[in-house]
């Protein structure tokens, strides 16, 4: 089994020479390192355009690491923060089932009354690297201080809220400043932004690409010589063309037995009524067929989210849907926003799930 974005901190605490960490990655023994998340920015698309970004380009790669599935933010932050796969951290998607409930948790803003420590009450690798008496620190942007998805990946550890580029390049080099061992997370959001308004096929995209690969250059050059810097990225990102929307509202016999529709337009969570999973599954694979693999909840944890723990189980659809090529599901009256966008992720194909892991020591 190839390495996945849940093995990276672990990696790097066992480079810092932190003890009980597993080291599935193999990383430079050092005093200091960085992380650095490029929202949106996989491994295809990168190498697609590496006469984009001269200097990503020339950084050594370590070969064969992929997103957590759903290929998401919400879902693989909390794999790199926790350490663990989906089936246990328990973040099921963009959107997923309040166990219990008719409710649909956004995992991004957050939009229920759930208790985020609660949600994902597994210690975050951050702060097990500060029980090791590294100094760490989370640089990002300071609306996400008290995030639901900061406080489910991140929490328990010194937050530096930025609001500019050139702020999160200061913070990130005075935390990286020793003679301690230091750890920082950072983010950078703008290429995913970009991605999902203008697509990944854009003049826009371009610039915003171009435009990180210098700052991260910049970064690189200002930070100790004691200190790696490792730049990577939470998954990829196709565009959709217009003919290969499926509107599920148009299919409403979809809908029959099944009790709550969430996750995002290129992976779907269906929710059932009891018994009804394999009905639906059926019917599903049979209107979708080769655009998309649907499987029941425990084949796709088998597949894809690791052994699930039965307390966040009713989390993951009874049936989920993963779009393949450039299809996607949506609902024009429950997710109209997504019909507006042009760029997309979520699923299980490389240009989702294969992401860069960029050594810079």
């Amino acid at each position: 089994m190839s390495a996945g974005i849940h093995d990276l901190l672990g990696s790097v605490g066992t480079a810092l020479g932190a003890e009980g960490f597993p080291s599935t990655i193999g990383l430079p023994a050092a005093r200091g390192y960085v992380v650095l998340v490029v929202d949106g920015m996989g491994d295809i698309l990168l190498r697609d355009h590496a006469d984009l970004v001269p200097w990503l380009s020339g950084l050594a790669s370590v070969e064969g690491v992929e997103s957590a599935i759903p290929s998401t933010t919400s879902v693989s932050l909390t794999s790199l923060g926790t350490g663990l796969r989906p089936g246990v951290h328990g973040m099921a998607g963009y959107s997923c089932r309040v166990p219990g409930t008719r409710q649909v948790l956004n995992t991004l803003s957050w939009n229920a009354d759930v208790n985020p420590r609660e949600w994902q009450p597994h210690r975050a690798m951050p702060a097990r690297l500060r029980d090791d008496g590294i100094a760490v620190s989370v640089v990002n942007e300071s609306r996400f201080a008290d995030s639901g998805l900061t406080l489910c990946s991140q929490r328990d550890v010194p937050f530096i809220g930025v609001d500019r580029p050139w702020e999160r390049l200061e913070a990130v080099v005075e935390a990286s400043q020793g003679p301690q061992r230091t750890f920082v997370y950072a983010y950078e959001g703008r290429l995913d932004h970009t991605g999902h308004g203008k697509g990944v096929d854009s003049p826009e995209w371009r610039e915003i690409l171009t435009t990180i690969d210098r700052e991260i250059a910049e970064l690189r050059a200002e930070l100790p010589d004691d200190v790696v810097l490792v730049v990577t990225a939470d998954h990829g990102m196709i565009d959709l063309p217009a003919e290969n929307r499926f509107d599920v509202e148009e299919h409403p016999e979809l809908f029959d037995a099944v009790q709550l529709f969430a996750g995002e337009a290129r992976f779907r969570h269906l929710y059932t009524s009891t018994g009804a999973e394999s009905e639906v599954a059926a019917r599903w694979a049979d209107r979708l067929g080769d655009r998309a693999v649907v499987l029941e909840r425990e084949a796709a944890a088998e597949r894809w989210f690791g052994p699930l723990d039965p307390a966040v189980r009713g989390r993951f659809g009874d049936v989920v849907v993963a779009s393949l090529g450039d299809f996607a599901v949506f609902s024009s009256r429950h997710f109209k926003v997504e019909l507006s966008l042009r760029g997309f992720h979520g699923s299980i194909t490389p240009a989702e799930t294969r992401i860069p892991v960029l050594v810079a020591d």
